[in-house]
């Protein structure tokens, strides 16, 4: 599910829930597993500050389920300190989850992907797309700022078997 609380950019919300739901069956999530949300710059700016303890705003935030806003134990996002990484258990739901397979919201600021798409000369729709992808390894446990490359491996390979190489 994707939600759109900001109006500053405007997303074609039904292309990236079809992407969401093919990244959805190639990650092996269970269905309704996370929920996307388009917030403004200020928001995830202030989740950047409350939850990382970094000033300004990030394109990407990951909110695992144990750690959804109101159960603070930090959010992972584009440059976050997260736990290590889970491996990949097929459709059941990831360790440490609750049993219903809710794994954790993900929240996207379009504003910021915007800017992010022009620097690395992408369209904004792809952009989008890659950080739904990179937030939702980031509900599976990876972790680019500790890890050594795994997250950064997977996220290209599925870039790839998805479309966005």
């Amino acid at each position: 599910m994707i939600l759109n609380r900001q109006r500053s950019i405007r997303i074609p919300i039904q292309d990236l829930e079809k992407f969401t739901e093919r990244a959805r069956q190639s990650l092996r999530f269970p269905a309704d597993a996370f929920t996307v949300c388009l917030v403004t710059k200020g928001e995830i700016a202030r989740w950047n500050l409350v939850y990382r303890g970094k000033k300004g705003p990030t394109d990407v935030l990951s909110f695992r389920n144990e750690e959804t806003p109101g159960k603070p134990k930090g959010a992972k996002g584009g440059k976050t300190k997260t736990s290590s990484r889970k491996k990949d258990k097929g459709s059941a739901a990831w360790p440490g989850h609750e049993e219903d397979g809710y794994l954790g919201d993900i929240a996207i600021a379009p504003e910021v992907a915007r800017r992010n798409a022009r620097r690395f000369g992408r369209k904004l729709e792809d952009e989008m797309r890659i950080l739904v992808l990179h937030g939702m390894l980031h509900l599976m446990g990876y972790d680019h700022e500790t890890d050594t490359g795994q997250m950064d491996r997977r996220e290209q390979r599925l870039r790839r078997l998805l479309g966005l190489a």
